[in-house]
């Protein structure tokens, strides 16, 4: 139900604009690539310590990915290989934007906000990892609240509102112990769909 509701939304927010970019020769794989360079560009800026104007480029970069997966259904170029690259280049992009806030603060000497970002990280990786291995298991296990789109607009928002006192560390604990509890979520949840095989 709520992968309908995902995909639904992604569509309402990136049709008129695929429609126009269907027309070009661009394929879905370097609207990929675009998006990943997209990333390091905010990497930087957050690095710097423009975590406003950040929190706004990591909404636009949220978006922009939508393209590349909504290009290639329209187009019919969806493929096995652009759906693995696609995940991988997710991952890093990921990667490099709280890489760029850990810089920032890291730089600070700020220990509680850099270790935070670390937990995120690693919640994150799991959380896309446990998918990853399941599906290869022939097990679905999407299950859980703090995916990458949630994740990246939870941390938009929180960039957005880091004018205001806290507000940034607020959100760096909700995505460390929300990613990191999806993961455990997830890891049970497999469990439980293979302790019924076995009966």
């Amino acid at each position: 139900m709520l992968a309908k509701i995902r995909r639904s939304l992604a569509w309402y927010l990136t049709g008129p604009v695929i429609r126009l970019i269907a027309k070009t020769k661009l394929s879905p794989n370097a609207l990929t690539i675009i998006g990943f360079l997209l990333s390091l560009v905010i990497a930087w800026v957050l690095a710097t310590g423009h975590l406003f104007l950040g929190g706004f480029l990591v909404l636009f970069s949220g978006w922009f990915d939508l393209l590349d997966g909504a290009l290639a259904r329209a187009t019919g170029r969806t493929t096995r290989f652009g759906a693995l690259f696609d995940s991988v280049i997710d991952r890093l992009s990921e990667a490099a934007l709280l890489s760029g806030l850990l810089f920032f603060y890291a730089a600070q000497g700020s220990f509680q906000e850099s270790l935070l970002i670390f937990a995120v990280f690693v919640g994150s990786v799991m959380v896309s990892y446990i998918r990853a291995r399941a599906e290869g298991l022939g097990l679905e296990s999407g299950v859980g609240l703090f995916t990458r789109p949630e994740r990246l607009v939870l941390l938009a928002l929180g960039l957005i509102l880091s004018p205001i006192d806290l507000a940034l560390l607020v959100v760096l604990w909700i995505l460390a112990v929300g990613t990191n509890l999806t993961a455990i979520q997830r890891l049970v949840y497999v469990w439980q769909r293979t302790r019924k095989e076995r009966k």
